[in-house]
């Protein structure tokens, strides 16, 4: 059934839109789930933009968390037992120290710790259990980005940086004891090849017989799709000399037609079973919007102690599973807004006016900042689908505020729906603003955008249940980095403008791929 055909079922028989599409029963709201139930599994392991993804077993669990950029809370840690199927736990970072990229979760003893860059410092947190609580973040007073921590047997710390530089740790991991020296030079890649930059970053550090094996991102993380890729050294100390393996690259996508482009930043992980594998990121070529996505690949060690991808595993085809249960896949993104506190899908955006948000009576609440989406932060979440719905109610404001729904890139590009006079408006980029619907004869009024396919539909209803499409269609396919620079993704989010507040209720995310 198509899209169009899905809208005439839902309007006349009352069934939610995207219902049809229900993949597994591992997955929430319709969300995508890579586990194909039959033992394989297809990329992305995770969808979002969860970039720089991480990854640390302890046992039969494993542990991931990626780069959170402005969000707050940040440093999502996932749960997974075979790293397909993926549930949030908890949130490590609850403060604003700055764009938070690259993390690297460890475990050294009986303490997990996150290194991570933000505000051009390094900081670190530690937990004794990744569900909680995390510490404080502690400034490693260093710069760089992307680190990456290596342990010697004899308990020796270091932290590695992009640039192939490389710090000492103390030995509870939580200072630096000397300066950063450059110990490894990266691959020199021929330079024929169509990359947007060398830029060596993302070393992680594993130890297997003897040899300190350094996996690395080169060729840029956006740009071309043929850009980016991983690429793997070795050395008998953690640093150097370093010699670059003969399989280089680990990873790279070949061909600007091919599904997933601008491949790489990857971090080895093994099995209960023996086996090895790589979890890395990329951007999904028909749609760049959703950000970098986690996916995963198996690899191979050779007799010669190196390791490849084995030949004819391709990130675009069904794939088999890791050994392991499957946990309950993906956050709930939905929100009746029970209870008194925000929920941790919710992002506040670099953890400004986070007082403005108050959660009561099954009801949110957002006291309104300045006069127009240009200069106030939503409240927004990460989708989890290439076409999705998001449907609210919105009161009207008191005073002269206004509120409502909209796709979120950043304060210059957005699009979306207004409540206010009555009435409801459009948004679109810069503080664009047209009447769609006049004379509402109540106070409420329920708004719904429908990304399909990168065409944002836009629909209203005094009840919820009879639906009214209004006459904007935009085309957003454009709302990604490449283009607007930034390293955003396009959001849902709800905002509010003005001197007063709005209230919102009953928040609903629906997939519809």
């Amino acid at each position: 059934m198509n899209f169009k055909w899905s809208i005439f079922y839902s309007l006349f028989f009352l069934i939610p839109i995207g219902s049809y599409a229900q993949k597994s029963s591992q997955s929430v709201e319709n969300q995508y789930a890579a586990d194909l139930g039959n033992g394989s599994f297809l990329n992305p392991v995770l969808k979002g933009n969860y970039a720089d993804p991480s990854v640390v077993r302890d046992g039969e669990d494993y542990y991931m968390t990626q780069s959170s950029f402005d969000n707050i809370p940040g440093l999502l840690i996932w749960h997974s037992k075979d790293l397909v199927n993926w549930e949030p736990i908890a949130n490590a970072l609850h403060e604003y120290v700055g764009g938070v990229w690259a993390p690297d979760i460890i475990k050294y003893k009986n303490l997990f710790y996150i290194y991570f860059p933000a505000g051009g410092k390094n900081w670190v947190v530690t937990a004794a259990n990744p569900r909680g609580p995390w510490s404080n973040p502690v400034d490693l007073k260093i710069g760089g980005i992307d680190p990456g921590h290596v342990v010697t047997p004899e308990g020796k710390r270091y932290l590695h940086l992009n640039d192939g530089r490389m710090a000492p740790l103390s030995d509870d991991g939580l200072s630096v004891t000397g300066t950063s020296k450059k110990v490894y030079e990266g691959w020199p890649y021929p330079k024929e090849w169509i990359a947007e930059c060398f830029c060596l970053e993302s070393p992680k550090l594993t130890y297997r017989n003897g040899y300190y094996y350094m996996t690395a991102a080169q060729g840029g993380t956006a740009g071309p799709p043929t850009s980016h890729m991983v690429v793997s050294a070795r050395s008998k100390t953690p640093f150097g000399p370093w010699e670059n393996s003969p399989n280089n690259p680990i990873i790279r996508n070949t061909d600007r037609n091919n599904k997933w482009a601008s491949t790489g930043h990857g971090t080895l992980v093994d099995s209960p079973d023996g086996k090895w594998w790589i979890i890395f990121h990329g951007f999904e070529s028909s749609n760049r919007t959703i950000g970098r996505q986690v996916l995963l690949l198996p690899i191979e060690w050779t007799k010669d102690g190196w390791f490849k991808v084995p030949a004819g595993s391709d990130p675009a085809k069904p794939l088999k599973k890791p050994v392991g249960k499957a946990v309950l896949h993906s956050m709930k993104l939905s929100d009746n807004f029970s209870g008194d506190k925000l929920g941790s899908h919710w992002n506040v955006l670099k953890n400004e006016n986070r007082s403005n948000f108050k959660i009561s009576n099954n009801s949110l609440s957002i006291k309104g900042i300045g006069n127009s989406p240009q200069n106030t932060q939503p409240l927004t979440i990460m989708p989890a689908n290439n076409s999705y719905q998001v449907t609210v109610n919105v009161s009207a404001g008191t005073g002269n505020t206004k509120g409502g729904l909209l796709l979120y890139y950043n304060s210059k590009y957005y699009v979306g729906l207004e409540f206010t006079d009555k009435s409801i408006y459009r948004l679109y980029n810069n503080g664009d603003r047209g009447k769609l619907v006049s004379d509402i004869a109540q106070d409420n009024v329920y708004l719904r955008l429908v990304n399909d396919h990168h065409d944002l539909l836009c629909y209203y209803s005094l009840d919820g249940k009879e639906w009214k499409r209004m006459d904007f269609v935009t085309e957003i396919s454009g709302y990604h980095h490449n283009i607007l620079g930034g390293w955003g993704y396009l959001r849902p989010g709800l905002f509010a403008v003005g001197d007063g507040e709005v209230q919102f209720r009953n928040f609903q995310y629906q997939g519809l791929d």
